[in-house]
């Protein structure tokens, strides 16, 4: 329990410190889905889903971009949202590592090394 505890504060500290990069990164996804919403004359509710599918790199494909214009904007959606979605797992990774190390014992981790060598 005190390994999910430390790593919850982890998790959310880090979050919080790099929350205007997400938003930043987010709110791209937005404008970007916005422009494409323009385009292809789509509603805005349909315009942010296909822009979050798309940034998410899930690609439902029941809504899809038919313009030239709107498939590029499509390639920047998918680009800035694996910088999104590759941000939270890296911050994920490296907090999990942390709360990993503070709570393991010695033992444990060259237990751990010995079974995966």
């Amino acid at each position: 329990m005190e390994f999910t505890i430390t790593f919850i504060r982890l998790f959310a500290w880090s979050i919080y410190l790099v929350l205007p990069l997400l938003a930043f990164l987010g709110l791209v996804i937005v404008v970007l889905g916005l422009w494409v919403c323009k385009i292809e004359k789509w509603n805005r509710f349909d315009a942010l889903y296909w822009s979050f599918i798309t940034a998410t790199t899930v690609g439902y494909g029941d809504i899809r971009p038919l313009k030239k214009l709107s498939k590029v904007l499509s390639v920047l959606i998918a680009i800035v949202g694996m910088m999104l979605t590759g941000l939270i797992i890296a911050i994920t990774i490296r907090t999990a590592t942390i709360a990993f190390e503070k709570h393991a014992d010695e033992q444990t981790i060259e237990a751990i090394k010995m079974k995966f060598n």
